[in-house]
């Protein structure tokens, strides 16, 4: 009998090494940069990145990304409506529904099944703006 042994790392492994840069650099940022506001755009920019894995994950196990109705909320919690999730994980995809460096929710907008933006308005909390104040959006990472 030949058994062979597979060589890689699981999901699992792969989203906890992206939870934990994403934790490193939301530490670790801060205390090296000087500026304040640079720091919180490197944070955001973390934030994003392990929130579209977490999304990705879900993807995954779902077939689909939550809808926009349903949010990120749904990476938490199991959602409800439509789209029912297939195999929705019990352990969630994050421990908590993130919020950015200037303290507002990120926005979460679902076009279908197989694309999504998360996203948040930056310093000035308002759509647009430039420099600190410029939204960040994943897809622009």
């Amino acid at each position: 009998m030949n058994k062979r042994k597979e060589l890689g790392f699981t999901l699992i492994e792969i989203m906890i090494v992206v939870v934990i840069i994403g934790i490193l650099g939301a530490l670790i940022v801060p205390n090296i940069i000087s500026k304040p506001e640079e720091a919180r755009v490197a944070a955001a920019r973390n934030d994003l990145s392990a929130i579209a894995t977490a999304l990705e994950f879900y993807l995954l196990d779902n077939s689909t990304y939550p809808s926009t109705e349903q949010g990120l909320e749904a990476l938490v919690t199991q959602p409800s409506g439509y789209p029912e999730p297939r195999n929705w994980n019990p352990e969630g995809y994050l421990s908590k529904v993130y919020v950015d460096p200037w303290g507002e929710p990120y926005l979460y907008f679902s076009e279908g099944t197989r694309h999504f933006d998360v996203y948040t308005f930056g310093a000035d909390r308002k759509e647009g703006g430039e420099g600190f104040d410029a939204d960040i959006y994943f897809s622009d990472l």
